[in-house]
Order: C-alpha cells, then structure tokens, then sequence
C-alpha cells in the first residue's frame, strides 16, 4: 500500500463521521499504527479520516483454531476493484465487470449494472466460455402459491 492508493474500509468505525463498513477512501499517508486517508465517496467526501491497527483475538473455543492468539492489523483492504455484494447501495460514475463464470442469478446483472449514473460508461469483459448462450433462463413458478385452501 501507498499514498494515493484507493481502500475499503471493512469494519464500522465511526459511523458519525462516515467511516463504516464499505466506505471508500484514498491513502494521504501512511503511519506504524494510523492510515491517514480522505473520504472519497458519501455525505462525508473530502474529509479526513484516521484509520488505527486494531486488535483481533482469536479463541481456542470458537473452533478456528486450537490455540488461542491474537492479531493487530487495519481493518482495511485495496479497493481497485470490489465484488458485487459490497457494491450494493453505490452509485458509481463507471463499472467495469468481469464476468468469467456463470455467477449471477435471475436478475442480478441487471442490478449490477443499474448502479451506474450513465449507461455508457458501462464495460463488460466477458469469458468466451459463457458468452454463448446454451439455454434460456426459466422462470419456475409453483402454481400451488395461487390456490387458496378450501
């Protein structure tokens, strides 16, 4: 990680002022136990935020691990790029998706894609494996929903 570099926030750490889960940021400096770093997206764009190293504990009874240990790191990660489900709820200026397998649902793409402001700006990279189409979507309705009991 880098000055300049775009991140996402992973953890709610001050809902008030605009930090929470998801929150899109860019890098302004680097400290050993604070992430300086300005509000890219939202109410709160162009503020400033402080993200501090926080403390993860692990326990030998929640079954993850046989040990008990703990873990300091920043409850952040690079956003270059970011999947679907934490996209929800943005509007973006410009999408770019890949679509390498068949991973959407009835009626997820057009969700995806109705994120973005102008429909243009708008890319779509798609796997020459699944860009035939080798059967229709069918909608399975079960009748039995629209008989009310005698």
């Amino acid at each position: 990680m880098k000055v300049g570099t775009p991140i996402l926030v992973l953890r709610n750490i001050d809902p008030a002022a605009g930090i929470c889960n998801g929150t899109r940021l860019i890098v302004n400096s680097l400290g050993t136990n604070i992430i300086e770093a300005t509000i890219a997206t939202g109410l709160n764009k162009c503020d400033t935020a402080l993200i501090p190293r926080i403390k993860f504990n692990t326990l030998a009874n929640e079954g993850i691990c046989p040990v008990d240990f703990q873990r300091t790191q920043f409850p952040v990660r690079l956003a270059f790029a970011m999947t679907t489900n934490k996209s929800k709820g943005q509007t973006l200026s410009s999408v770019g998706l890949y679509w390498h397998c068949h991973a959407f649902g009835h009626g997820q793409l057009y969700a995806a894609l109705s994120w973005v402001r102008i429909p243009r700006f708008i890319k779509l990279m798609i796997s020459s494996e699944i860009s035939k189409i080798e059967g229709q979507a069918n909608n399975i309705v079960f009748q039995e929903v629209f008989h009310q009991p005698e």
